[in-house]
């Protein structure tokens, strides 16, 4: 997406500082390899938690993903050994938090608090869902709903417009650089932002018409689409970006070596035909129907290369 993106300071435990270009690993882990994560420490300071925690990445009802992870979670839990449980997470700022606590040890983080987490809180990315041809990512869209007078991205001016949160990829860094850099449109002057919380909270206030305008990444409208939360004909998208990563899927840094081993062995394996996992995230497109090993330097660099553009630094407290 070239150099469209400017990126805004998140207020937060964990704060993005529009200052200089810097994506060091916080003083508290190394990375002696170069690949941009933190490394497994010595044994003696790897833990070996009793009940392995999980948690998806906030964004949609936590109810419906408890039920929708159950089968891989079962999975995990045979080839670790361990029991296995989901932490449902209101916020990204609160999943960070959580495995930076040590109180978090298997996660799924969105595609724009990856970085925070790897940097901030030692999250080691292994996997990402593709398609079983290896196709993988979303879209950044701008959605409206009829009769809101917004018929192209111009029409923005004067008007709310609801993200999600500011680490969130999709629903914050990228629209935002857009409407700054591409349409000359400013946050306050030229427009008013919201926060939703979430991507489906953005989707259902379009639809129910409390938002003339929303930020959302493309997978969730249409597994909400899918599942009959709201009416495809409810909103329409006015623009749609290039490819982003997805979620990626990964381990706290010190847990034990062999156990994040087995841990990558249960991505790995997962058998998804006939799964609540393929129910839900073969709406995608491309659909979600395998783990896909990936590498953080590689998958991540066009998120990083977006906040690097605005020299974005992520401050760790």
């Amino acid at each position: 997406m070239r150099s469209l993106f400017r990126a805004a300071a998140l207020s937060a435990t964990l704060t993005l500082s529009l200052l200089s270009s810097a994506f060091a690993l916080d003083t508290r882990y190394r990375d002696t390899d170069g690949d941009l994560v933190a490394d497994i420490p010595a044994a003696a300071e790897q833990v070996d938690p009793a009940v392995l925690i999980f948690a998806y990445t906030p964004v949609e009802d936590p109810s419906v993903y408890a039920r929708v992870w159950d089968s891989f979670l079962q999975h995990m839990s045979r080839v670790t050994g361990k029991r296995v449980q989901f932490f449902p997470v209101q916020s990204n700022a609160a999943q960070i938090e959580a495995l930076r606590a040590g109180r978090l040890h298997v996660a799924g983080f969105n595609t724009g608090s990856t970085p925070l987490a790897v940097n901030c809180a030692g999250f080691r990315p292994l996997f990402i869902m593709a398609a079983n041809d290896g196709d993988f990512g979303y879209r950044m869209q701008f959605i409206t709903h009829p009769g809101s007078g917004v018929e192209k991205m111009e029409d923005i001016r004067g008007r709310r417009i609801a993200f999600t949160s500011e680490t969130s990829n999709s629903g914050y860094k990228a629209p935002s650089a857009l409407l700054r850099d591409a349409y000359r449109l400013e946050a306050n002057r030229d427009f008013t932002p919201v926060f939703s919380g979430r991507h489906d909270n953005s989707v259902l206030g379009v639809a129910n018409r409390d938002y003339p305008v929303a930020a959302i990444a493309s997978e969730v409208a249409r597994r909400m689409v899918a599942r009959n939360v709201v009416r495809a004909d409810a909103f329409r998208v006015i623009y749609e970006s290039d490819r982003f990563p997805t979620t990626a899927y990964g381990v706290a840094h010190n847990l034990r070596a062999d156990l994040q081993d087995k841990i990558r062995e249960a991505f790995a394996t997962f058998p998804w035909a006939g799964t609540a996992l393929a129910e839900e995230f073969g709406k995608t497109i491309p659909a979600g129907e395998r783990f896909m090993p990936i590498t953080y330097r590689d998958a991540w660099k066009v998120v990083r290369d977006v906040d690097a553009s605005v020299g974005v630094q992520y401050t760790c407290r």
